[in-house]
Parts: C-alpha cells; sequence; structure tokens
C-alpha cells in the first residue's frame, strides 16, 4: 500500500468509528474528536471521594483516576498508520459537574457553592465559566524538550523542593506515570502485531513505529516522526484527562526535527506529509501555521507546506489556521486556498495578524508578546504556557439581557428606543459584574475542584511554584468574556426604531403585545414581517448596523473598563460556540421577529437573509465593524456556494475579501464552500453523505454527527446566504 492508499484506510475506518459512536453516545455537537470506541464491554473505573453526589474533586483523586484510566485504557495500533494510539474516555465526563452543595462544605466540595451569583445567570443569560477546564493552551517545546521521564525528574524535583505541596506534585507524577504505562502498554500491542505482519512495507512501518514508541517511553523525541508521535500522546492524553484541544505553532516546532531528518536522509517531503496527516487525523487539535515571529519576520518555511499537503491529503475534520500579515509568503496563502476550494472541508481558516497584535497591545503588553498569541482554539488566541483566559467558557446572552430590559420597559408610559437602551445598559453592566465576581470566585476555588494536572506540566511556572494554572502558576491572567447574540439585540433595536419612531407605522403597545404573544394571530405575523424586513444588520450603512456598531462598542468599553473584584483584566469578544441553540431557548420573542425559544444569532455575524444578493463584502465589512479591538476575536463565518469555483477569478476574490477584511479591523474568518442542493438532501438523510465535513462554528465537524436543531442551523446559514 502506497502513501494514498494508506490514508484511504485510515479516512475509512474514521468515518466508520464516528457513526459508531453517534451509535453509542448519540449526536455530537461538538468537536469531531479522534477518539474511537470502547471495545464492548469495557468501562472505566473512576473512585469518588464524595459518595453522596457520586463524584470526585481535588487533585489527588483526579491524578489518581487519570493514572488508573491510563494504565488500564484499551491500546490501538493501525499497521497503515505512522502513529500508534487512539483514546476513548474523557475523565471529565465521569463526574457529574453540577451537585447541591452546601455553604460549610464549600472547602471540601466537588463544585464549589455560588448559589449567590445562580440567580442572576439565570436572569441574564450568562454561562459563568465557573468550575470550567483548559481552554488555554500549553506550550509544547516543554515536553518535546523533557520527554515523559524528564517531566517526571522536573516534578519529583520540585517535590523536593515544597514538601508541603505534596498532593498536588503527587497527583502530577500520577499522570505522567500513567501516560508512561499507556505508552508501554502500546509498545506492547505493536510487537504483538509485528510478529504477525506479513506485508513487508507495513511490517517495516511498525517496526519504526515500535522504535519510536520505546523510545518515548522515557525519552524525549529525536526524530520528526517521534516528535509527532509525542504530540499525538500529549493530545490523546489532554482529550482523556478533560477534552482539551489546543494545539500549537505546528510548523515552527516541528521545524528542526524535520530539517535535521532531512539532513541526515531519513526523511523525505512525501513521508514527512504521511506523518504530519496522521497527526491530524489522530485528533483535530487547533494549529497555527506562517505568521510572523516576535521581531515580526515571516515563519513560512517548507513545513507550512507540508501541513496544509498532509490537511489535503487526510481530507478529514482539521482545525488548521493561517495567520495572514502584511510579510505573508502569498505562496501559502494561495495554497491554502486552493486546498479550502478543491477539498470543501473548511479548511484551512484565516486569523488578522494586525488587529489581534494592535488589540491585544492596548492591554499593555508589548509587540512582541502580542505576536506570540496564536489562534489554537475554536475562536481564542492564547499565549502558549503563559496565560490564563477561560476562553469561550464565559457568555453573556445579550438577546436575555435584551429581554429583561424590555419587559422592565413595557410598564412604562413614555417609551423611546433611547429610553430602552439605556435601561439596556443598565442591565448589562449588572450582568458583567456578575461575571467578574464569577471569575474570582473560580480563580480562589478551581483548584480544589479540578486542577489542570495536564496543562500544568506544559506551562511555565506550575510545576515550579506548585501552583495549579487556575491558582496563581501562570504569567498572565487575561479572562475572556464573550457577548453572543449581538445580530438579534441589534436587529430588535434597529426594528423599534424604524418602524416606530422612524415610520410612525407601529406602536409600542402594538409591538409589545406580539412580541409577548410570539406573533401570535394573523395581526401578529404581519407585525413581525414589517419587523423583520428593515434594513438589517449587515446590509451596509443601514440602522442595523449602526445599533450593531455601538452595542459591540458599548459591551467591548464595559468588559474591559472594569477589573474584577479581585483586579483581574477582562478582555471582551464576541462568540456564541455552539450556544446558539442552548442560549435561545432562554428567550422568548424578540422584535427583530424572531420567534420565542428559536437560535439567538451566530456569533458576531448577521442573521441569515441579511440582504437578498448575499453580499458577503458587505458582510465583511459589518463584521469587521464590530471588533472588539482587545486581542480577542469577533469571527466572521462565510458561506459560499460551490459555484464560486467555476470563476476564473475565484481564489483571487476571495482572497481579497479575506485580506480587505483584516486590513479593516477583522481578526478571524472561517468559510464553508457547500452545495445547497447536497446539503438539503444531507439534512433529510445525513447517513446518505458520511464523508461531508462542515464548520460549524469555530470547529469542524462530520455533518452526520449533528442534530436536527445543529443540522439545520448550518442549512439556514448556507440556503440564506
Amino acid at each position: 500500500m502506497n502513501y494514498q492508499e494508506r490514508m484511504n484506510h485510515l479516512r475509512a475506518v474514521k468515518e466508520r468509528q464516528t457513526l459508531e459512536k453517534m451509535a453509542k453516545n448519540g449526536y455530537m455537537d461538538e468537536d469531531d474528536y479522534g477518539s474511537v470506541p470502547a471495545p464492548e464491554g469495557f468501562e472505566p473505573r473512576v473512585e469518588f471521594n464524595d459518595p453522596v453526589n457520586h463524584t470526585f474533586y481535588g487533585a489527588k483523586l483526579w491524578g489518581k483516576n487519570f493514572r488508573h484510566i491510563m494504565e488500564t485504557h484499551p491500546t490501538y495500533v493501525d499497521p497503515c498508520d505512522a502513529l500508534a494510539g487512539r483514546w476513548m474516555f474523557i475523565l471529565q465526563r465521569l463526574r457529574p459537574f453540577e451537585s447541591a452543595v452546601s455553604a460549610k462544605n464549600m472547602e471540601m466540595a466537588p463544585v464549589f457553592n455560588y448559589e449567590h451569583l445562580k440567580p442572576l445567570h439565570e436572569k441574564y443569560g450568562i454561562m459563568p465559566g465557573i468550575g470550567k477546564m483548559h481552554h488555554f493552551a500549553g506550550d509544547y517545546r516543554i515536553g518535546l524538550e523533557l520527554g515523559y521521564g524528564g517531566l517526571l525528574a522536573k516534578v519529583r524535583k520540585y517535590a523536593a523542593k515544597y514538601p508541603d505541596k505534596q498532593e498536588f506534585y503527587t497527583a502530577e507524577e500520577d499522570v505522567l506515570l500513567g501516560i508512561q504505562a499507556w505508552i508501554s502498554n502500546t509498545v506492547q500491542t505493536i510487537r504483538e502485531q509485528l510478529a504477525v505482519q506479513t506485508d513487508p512495507d507495513l511490517k517495516q512501518n511498525l517496526a519504526e513505529m515500535l522504535e519510536a514508541n520505546e523510545w518515548l517511553v522515557e525519552n524525549p523525541p529525536r526524530t520528526f516522526r517521534e516528535a509527532c508521535q509525542w504530540m499525538a500522546w500529549n493530545n490523546m492524553a489532554e482529550r482523556t484527562y478533560c477534552r482539551a484541544g489546543a494545539g500549537c505553532q505546528l510548523d515552527e516546532i516541528l521545524l528542526p526535527y524535520y530539517l535535521r531528518d532531512v539532513q541526515a536522509g531519513i526523511l523525505d517531503s512525501e513521508k514527512a506529509t504521511f506523518i504530519l496527516a496522521c497527526l491530524l487525523i489522530n485528533d483535530p487539535h487547533y494549529y497555527q501555521i506562517s505568521g510572523p515571529d516576535e521581531n515580526g519576520r515571516d515563519m513560512t518555511n517548507e513545513l507550512s507546506f507540508l501541513i496544509l499537503e498532509a490537511a489535503h491529503l487526510c481530507r478529514t475534520s482539521c482545525n488548521l489556521t493561517i495567520r495572514v500579515h502584511d510579510g505573508l509568503d502569498e505562496r501559502l496563502f494561495r495554497r491554502g486556498l486552493e486546498i479550502l476550494f478543491e477539498d470543501r472541508k473548511a479548511c484551512p481558516r484565516f486569523s488578522g495578524d494586525s488587529a489581534l497584535v494592535s488589540g491585544f497591545m492596548k492591554n499593555g503588553y508589548s509587540a512582541e508578546l502580542a505576536r506570540k498569541r496564536i489562534a489554537v482554539g475554536c475562536h481564542w488566541m492564547s499565549l502558549p504556557g503563559l496565560e490564563y483566559t477561560l476562553n469561550d467558557l464565559i457568555k453573556i446572552n445579550f438577546a436575555k439581557v435584551f429581554e429583561v430590559a424590555f419587559d422592565e420597559y413595557a410598564q412604562e408610559e413614555n417609551r423611546t428606543v433611547a429610553g430602552l437602551y439605556a435601561l439596556y445598559r443598565k442591565h448589562l453592566d449588572a450582568a458583567i459584574a456578575c461575571v467578574a465576581e464569577g471569575i474570582d470566585f473560580h480563580l480562589e476555588n478551581q483548584y480544589k475542584n479540578a486542577p489542570e494536572l495536564m496543562l500544568n506540566l506544559l506551562s511555565h511556572g506550575p510545576i515550579e511554584k506548585g501552583l495549579d494554572a487556575s491558582h496563581g502558576g501562570m504569567e498572565y491572567y487575561n479572562i475572556c468574556v464573550d457577548g453572543s447574540g449581538l445580530a438579534t439585540v441589534a436587529d430588535s433595536f434597529a426594528a423599534l426604531q424604524q418602524r416606530i419612531e422612524l415610520d410612525g407605522l407601529l406602536t409600542w403597545d402594538q409591538v409589545i403585545e406580539a412580541v409577548h404573544s410570539d406573533f401570535a394571530g394573523v395581526e401578529g405575523e404581519r407585525i413581525r414581517q414589517m419587523l423583520n424586513s428593515i434594513h438589517r444588520f449587515g446590509y451596509g450603512n443601514s440602522i442595523g448596523d449602526e445599533w450593531a456598531e455601538k452595542l459591540s462598542a458599548d459591551f467591548a468599553e464595559k468588559v474591559h473598563s472594569k477589573r474584577t473584584p479581585g483586579g483581574r483584566l477582562m478582555i471582551p469578544g464576541i462568540f456564541s460556540w455552539a450556544n446558539t441553540v442552548m442560549l435561545g431557548k432562554a428567550v422568548g420573542a424578540t422584535p427583530n421577529g424572531r420567534h420565542a425559544h428559536k437560535p439567538i444569532s451566530h456569533g458576531g455575524n448577521p442573521d441569515p437573509g441579511f440582504r437578498k444578493d448575499g453580499a458577503f463584502t458587505a458582510m465583511a465589512k459589518a463584521i469587521a465593524r464590530v471588533q472588539c479591538g482587545y486581542g480577542n476575536t469577533v469571527p466572521f463565518q462565510l458561506e459560499l456556494n460551490p459555484t464560486i469555483t467555476n470563476r476564473e477569478d475565484a481564489i483571487d476574490l476571495i482572497g481579497a475579501v479575506i485580506k480587505s477584511h483584516f486590513a479593516m479591523g477583522g481578526t478571524l474568518l472561517n468559510i464553508n464552500i457547500l452545495d445547497k442542493d447536497t446539503l438539503l438532501q444531507a439534512n433529510e438523510d445525513p447517513a446518505r453523505f458520511p464523508d461531508l465535513v462542515v464548520r460549524v462554528t469555530g470547529f469542524t465537524a462530520y455533518f452526520v454527527t449533528l442534530s436536527p436543531e445543529f443540522r439545520q442551523l448550518v442549512v439556514d446559514r448556507v440556503v440564506n446566504s
């Protein structure tokens, strides 16, 4: 079997396993992880220290349970694969996350008592992030330089230095010993397969796999293959611990291994591309390629191109981001677009360096540091191994805040849009203050609940200080606070202003009655159509655009100008991830014509159908103008029909849109290229299209694995674009 045939086999196996996971676990409205189904009848054993709530907490049991899972984890070896291993469980999901606890038990409670904050969480549709894990990036270089034996020696060195922190260090030791056991068990499986393999090429592959993994049990990687295998083990262990998925600057980190092996004559570009494809299919962690180094020089290298070719070879769900800056190698930019158009797998995506760097500098940081902050998540940026952020975990539902203000304002007699907005801002202040208090609570208590034992090992500080990353171990604490539902609220304010104050076609009482009845009856539907038919956000120079810019600017200023009570910096963004459905269920009808409990708007995008010509250039301008401007993103989700590829200048056209969006201040751009008819057929019978990959939001997924609600979200975006 040549490399293409081996990859075809691996892709077919992945698609089959994805269907098996869905059949076993139900729909998966999240990243397409690299996990595989566990053998029939195998269940991981977990020890609890809270028998009442049937859960566990604290470093000791997190380390102990993880080690046990690793030591007993079923092994996985495919002789066609360059890399060994697949993961099967998420320890974080083997415990109830929420349980009722009393204040007197807070010190030892598995989940903290923040009952005093929950009424406001419910009132304003807040996702507080309290008790959440990962969503910041480790520094892979630490592990690659030390290996698991070196990391273990480092943990033991500092354990001897801090005898009062033995629980912390024992837990970290358990994590490492567990991973070493998992690799050792897999080594035995490789030996067994090697003994019976008759195909000479696959036998040679297994022999190389065996040598690499025998070495990696204790030692740091020496070769390109070993470096990729080490990264695969780290990624799989992170997923098993708590679902973490942040990658790294992949082309720069792997470059020394690649160059050394090529010079030694043991690696060529074809083999390197296959190994990289195996890394990408092993698990879709988020990787950045290219971009400027800390001094502004372009980091594009030969490996940057090979990583793109690897994604092209595997053609599964991948999460690669090209960092676009003034010095970017145009060949890489174009090749990324060619692969995006040819494969139609929503990969790669593109981040805008200029606005990200200048925005992060407004927090008081240098340009050199800002350039080190890379795209390694759905919408988020992180300084690898240096920064704790709670990225993509804290959400304030603008639509719910609006609903609270609207319902309260309905009781007033002399109503104006300006008066409603003043009340909205008052409630937004209360929601932000609640979030800020919750951030402090999390940072003061999370280490007792669920410590970051995996990411501590790849960070600068936690092991050296004996402090968890969530509790003072990191150098920087820049907490991400996202707003969600921007278009829903912008279009609601715009509709009220247009139809009541400017046109005089509706009265406040008419709109209030229609909204509160969910636009019931013929009259309700007439009013809904009038409200929905204004020039909405995204149309261009519309009242909807003005409101979106105003809402975003106000939110950004309110978040950034305030510190938490404990003095922590909050950095605003606008993003909903896959929460548009859930957040929408908590909100009744809104004056933009949205029915009660329907999804809120997606991220910073206008609602689908904002203008009939589907002008993506107008959308690019609109989203660029609602950026928060402090180094976090407001992504642009662009849906394209494959017919665009019939244009000779298609790549030049989309390339110009991307660069123009970033020149206007854009930060991140995701692109789907999907045929409407195919998508509609897949929505009717998803099983007919097992290889259809879509970018749902910041992540890509197989369409067949999405729930009907999430499939419909994608369909609506594409059909109405």
